[in-house]
C-alpha cells in the first residue's frame, strides 16, 4: 500500500512493510497511431488498432509473465470503442488450488483507497464534512496534533502520520504469522505510538494510517460501517456484484470458488529478495506449494479501509469508469480528487497523488487510477482520465515480481495493456 518512481510494480524493491503500505519510467508520450494503420507500427512494433493484434500480443506477454515466474495473471483492457480484451494465464503448479479465470474475484489492496476517498468526497458534496475539517473534529483525542491534520491531508498522504504496517506486530499479521483480528481503533492506536515523519502538510509520505483514520471518520459522520457504505453508495448503484470489503475473518464473505489464490515465495526463496531493514525471519505463512506459499486465507483485518477490498477486473473497471466520468461525484469534488501533490518533489511533472487517486505518467501517456498489494496479490487499475478506457492487470504475487526476469515480464505486460487502452504503439523492445 508505498510508492516510488516507476509507474508500476514500483514497490518490488522496497522493504516489505513499505510494499504492503501502498500499492502500488516516465517518458515522453508516444504519438497516437494512425486510425488506418493495421499492420506493424514503427520499428515493426504492433499497433493496437486491431482487436486480434491487440489480443494476441497481450496474450503472448501474459504467458511470458507466467513463464518468467508469475503464479498467475489476469488482464482486462477496454479502450472504450471495441470488444473488451480479457485474458487469464497461470502456472501449472497453481491449478490444483484454483483454475484462474478473467472474472475471478481478487484482493485489490490499496485500490480500496480510491473507493474510500469517493465515499469521503460524497460526504463533502452533501455538506456533512469538509476537506478542511481537522480530524480532531471527528476523532477527538485519538490522533496527536489532530487539530492541525485535515481531512485533505489524510486523503493525499501529507499528514505525516506513521504507517502502522511498519509496526512489527502488524507486519506479522499481514504476512500471516499471527492470525489475530485487528480492529480499526487498534490499528490507529499502533500508529500514533510512533512520532510523525513530518509536520502536517509538509510533504507527501504514503501511510495506510491515513485511510484507517478516514474510515473511522466516515463511520462517525454517517453512523454506518464502511462496508455498508461501499455497498449502499457504490457497489449497489453500479451493480458491482463481486465487490465488497473483507472485514477481517480468515476467509472472505463470499464463496471460496470465486476468489483467485495468491502466492508468495517460500521463506528460503523470499529471504534474498528482502531489502535491508526487514526483520530477520520475515516470511509468509500458508500451505506450501512447491517453492510457493498459498497466502489466500491470511487474515485481512490489518487492511480494512486502507486495503481490504475484494473485487473483479470488470467490477473495478466499471467503478473507475463511473468515477472518472462524473457519475459518482459532482464536478467540484472530482476536480479536488484530481488535484495532486508530487510523489517525488524533484519531479513535479511526474507521478502525483490526489485524493485517493493517482496520476501516473507512462511511456504511452498519462493515466489515472491506483494500485494495490496485499500478500499474494498485486493489482494495477487505470483509466484514460475520462473513464472511457480502462485497464486492469492483476498478478497473484508481490515478491515474486522482485525476481528481475519476472518483474521485467510483468512490467512489459502492464505497459502493453496501458498502450493498448490509449491506442498507442508499443514502446521499442517492450516484451520482445
Amino acid at each position: 500500500m508505498a510508492r516510488n518512481a516507476r509507474f508500476t510494480c514500483r514497490r518490488q524493491t522496497l522493504a516489505l512493510a513499505a510494499i504492503l503500505a501502498a500499492a502500488v519510467a516516465t517518458g515522453p508520450t508516444v504519438a497516437s497511431a494512425s486510425a488506418t494503420q493495421t499492420g506493424p507500427g514503427p520499428a515493426g512494433r504492433p499497433t493496437p488498432t486491431d482487436y486480434l493484434t491487440k489480443t494476441d500480443y497481450l496474450t503472448k506477454l501474459a504467458q511470458q509473465d507466467v513463464d518468467a515466474g508469475a503464479p498467475g495473471v489476469i488482464v482486462r483492457v477496454d479502450d472504450g470503442t471495441g470488444p473488451v480484451i480479457k485474458i487469464a494465464r497461470q502456472a501449472a503448479a497453481t491449478k490444483a488450488d484454483h483454475r484462474l479465470g478473467p472474472d475471478d474475484e481478487f484482493r485489490v489492496g490499496s485500490n480500496t483507497k480510491t473507493m474510500v476517498a469517493t465515499l469521503v468526497l460524497q460526504q463533502v458534496a452533501e455538506h456533512r464534512m469538509t476537506l478542511d475539517d481537522p480530524i480532531e473534529k471527528w476523532l477527538p483525542g485519538q490522533i496527536p496534533n489532530g487539530r492541525n491534520i485535515t481531512v485533505r491531508m489524510l486523503l493525499n498522504h501529507t499528514s505525516g502520520l506513521f504507517n502502522y504496517v511498519n509496526d512489527p506486530a502488524v507486519l506479522k499479521s499481514f504476512t500471516g504469522q499471527d492470525n489475530r483480528d485487528w480492529t480499526p481503533p487498534e490499528l490507529l492506536a499502533v500508529a500514533v505510538k510512533y512520532p510523525p515523519g513530518s509536520a502536517p502538510g509538509a510533504e507527501f509520505s504514503y501511510s495506510n494510517t491515513n485511510y484507517v483514520a478516514l474510515g473511522l471518520a466516515l463511520e462517525k459522520v454517517t453512523g454506518q460501517s464502511v462496508a455498508d457504505l461501499v455497498q449502499q453508495r457504490i457497489a449497489g448503484p453500479l451493480h458491482l456484484k463481486h465487490t465488497y470489503l473483507s472485514i477481517g475473518s480468515s476467509r472472505p464473505d463470499r464463496s471460496d470458488r470465486f476468489l483467485a489464490h495468491g502466492y508468495e515465495p517460500d521463506a528460503a526463496d523470499l529471504a534474498p529478495l528482502l531489502p535491508p531493514g526487514v526483520p530477520e525471519g520475515t516470511a509468509f505463512a500458508g500451505p506450501q506449494r512447491g517453492n510457493l506459499v498459498d497466502t489466500t486465507w491470511i487474515n485481512s483485518s490489518s487492511e480494512w479501509a486502507a486495503g481490504g477490498m475484494i473485487s473483479t477486473a470488470a467490477d473495478w473497471a466499471r467503478f473507475d469508469r463511473a468515477l472518472l466520468s462524473g457519475k459518482l461525484l459532482p464536478a467540484a469534488q472530482l476536480n479536488e480528487m484530481r488535484t495532486t501533490v508530487p510523489e517525488d518533489p524533484s519531479a513535479p511533472n511526474g507521478d502525483g497523488y490526489g485524493l485517493g487517486l493517482i496520476k501516473v505518467v507512462t511511456p504511452c501517456g498519462t493515466v489515472w487510477g491506483h494500485d494495490g498489494q496485499v500478500g499474494g496479490y498485486n493489482s494495477v487499475t487505470y483509466t484514460d482520465g475520462t473513464g472511457r478506457g480502462t485497464v486492469d492487470v492483476f498478478t497473484s504475487t508481490i515478491f515474486g515480481l522482485s525476481v528481475p526476469k519476472t518483474g521485467a515480464a510483468n512490467q512489459a505486460l502492464v505497459t502493453a495493456a496501458i498502450c493498448t487502452m490509449l491506442d498507442q504503439p508499443m514502446p521499442a523492445g517492450n516484451g520482445t
